[in-house]
């Protein structure tokens, strides 16, 4: 099917490329014009702005960064809003249930679907094209673009209510969040005490405490210190800031999620936005003293 496609960042780029060798015909756009050159040579074609891939195609998926860029993407002026041709809007982006229904609200004044369609999994699964994909919307309008989803992961219909794919979302990257952090702790606790972090996610990950921190983050970018996961620690602050918000305006007490939250926002201030989200061990280190993996755990200088 003839698809558009904009944001061709880390996640963007490679379902992108993986839809072009499905069969589909994409015609893309990102700010960024190598990222564009590298898909056409692909067999993209290129857009000049979001409103001119809404031009071209009736089904716009977007992957984007941040609240405002879906925002101003979906909405705003040369937005997909003002296409001649498109009829449905889906975003891959993870912007939490409140900003998806105000962007389905103005969609729906000029009748266009919006699709809530954020994604789990992290580059290696957008590459592999393994992600977890939740679309909440209309079911037609589901079952029109789940042929496209399908090459990018398993898709799950969540609801028809706009949002519910994002409060899915949310609570998934809750855990992830919380795996992280919590993981660390642990290993960090068993380090400063003389254990041997490797042989700890070995045990971890044969016993009742294995997750995803410890079977997938810690043996590929932790331990070896490459901190290379390709996460940016500003998007799971983000992930989790919304989460607590949406806890918030439902009325809930979460105080897991809040002490998960301090903990993240302590790891934006010392290691700072772009760094990568695995990074979070590294201020826990430095409170206790030591240095988890490398060559060999040992006391920090």
């Amino acid at each position: 099917m003839e698809i558009g496609f904009i944001g061709l960042g880390n996640m963007g780029f490679p379902m992108a490329r993986r839809l072009i060798e499905a069969g589909h015909q994409l015609v893309v756009f990102d700010q960024r014009k190598e990222a564009v050159e590298r898909l056409v040579a692909l067999g993209a074609q290129a857009a000049s702005s979001p409103k001119d891939v809404a031009d071209r195609t009736e089904t716009v998926l977007a992957s984007l960064p941040s609240l405002q860029a879906s925002l101003e993407v979906a909405t705003g002026t040369d937005g997909v809003i003002e296409g001649r041709r498109v009829r449905r809007f889906v975003d891959l982006s993870t912007v939490g249930s409140h900003m998806a229904v105000r962007i389905h609200d103005l969609l729906a004044k000029h009748n266009l679907v919006q699709l809530d369609s954020p994604v789990s999994g992290g580059v290696g699964g957008a590459e592999k094209g393994t992600l977890a994909v939740m679309v909440s919307g209309p079911r037609a309008d589901f079952e029109t673009v789940k042929p496209a989803l399908d090459v990018i992961g398993k898709v799950f219909f969540i609801g028809e209510k706009p949002g519910s794919a994002q409060t899915m979302k949310l609570a998934n990257n809750l855990l992830s969040a919380t795996a992280v952090v919590a993981t660390s702790e642990a290993v960090v606790m068993g380090v400063k005490s003389g254990l041997d972090p490797a042989v700890m996610i070995d045990v971890i990950n044969a016993g009742s405490g294995m997750n995803t921190a410890s079977r997938d983050k810690f043996p590929r970018a932790i331990l070896p210190r490459s901190f290379d996961y390709g996460f940016a620690t500003g998007l799971m602050v983000k992930d989790v800031r919304l989460c607590l918000e949406e806890a918030k305006s439902l009325g809930l007490s979460m105080e897991v999620a809040e002490a998960v939250g301090r903990l993240w926002e302590v790891v934006i201030r010392e290691m700072g936005a772009e760094s990568d989200f695995t990074s979070a061990i590294k201020p826990i280190e430095k409170a206790a003293g030591v240095v988890v993996g490398g060559k060999a755990a040992h006391a920090a200088k």
